[in-house]
């Protein structure tokens, strides 16, 4: 069976996750402590990071980007992820890297990583700082969503894509933990229930961390 090496509130892993069940795909999920450095897990991804997928024929895909580029080229009669048409490809493209590489450590890192993944790994205190530009930062990119959703039909144009994907995934680990302020963000709050309503992102929705429940909104389609 395929695996998925992951973390649970890994957007990169969730973006794999969710790309995976809208083709269709079956797979088996594993966590991987990536702390503990396993020499196992090292041989499949030096960089020790999740994702990883391991296909049946035991070919390795490491890095999300990756994972899912492959999954687009190496599955083409599954659900497309990206547009057809080269133009609507590098928007999807250029949003993912948005998400990936803007929202990830200017969010996600500042209150995932801070209120949540410190405290399981017993490290530092959170710091208070780095919290409060997370959630000056989310504003900013709450509103942009919210402005690309207004204006079409999903974020890269007239499909639902691996935009939606990466933007969604980075969002529900901070709405795991009730940071994102849904009644300032009306527009990004109807795209993200619709992305919530989709079969392949419902799983996500069951995710709990031991000792770290979610807010009661988490998991309610019509929040």
């Amino acid at each position: 069976m395929r695996t998925l090496y992951h973390m649970f509130l890994s957007p990169f892993s969730r973006k794999v996750r969710i790309a995976l069940r809208e083709k269709g795909l079956d797979f088996d999920l594993r966590f991987e402590k990536v702390w503990e450095r396993r020499t196992e897990f090292l041989a499949l991804n030096p960089a020790g990071k999740v994702p990883v997928l391991v296909e049946d024929d035991s070919a390795v895909v490491a890095d999300s980007v990756a994972i899912t580029e492959y999954l687009e080229e190496a599955y083409p009669d599954t659900a497309r992820l990206l547009p057809d048409q080269p133009k609507d490809r590098a928007e999807a493209r250029r949003l993912v890297a948005w998400f990936d590489g803007k929202f990830a450590p200017e969010v996600t890192t500042n209150l995932v990583g801070e209120k949540l993944m410190k405290r399981f790994l017993g490290r530092a205190e959170p710091n208070s700082s780095a919290i409060r530009a997370g959630k000056e930062n989310l504003r900013t990119h709450m509103s942009y969503i919210g402005y690309l959703s207004e204006r079409r039909n999903w974020l890269a144009g007239d499909r639902f894509s691996l935009a939606d994907i990466a933007a969604a995934a980075q969002v529900s680990c901070v709405d795991y933990l009730g940071d994102v302020p849904w009644d300032e963000h009306q527009a990004a709050k109807d795209w993200y229930a619709r992305v919530k309503s989709r079969p392949s992102f419902r799983p996500l929705l069951a995710d709990h961390i031991p000792g770290a429940p979610p807010p009661a909104h988490y998991a309610d389609l019509d929040f």
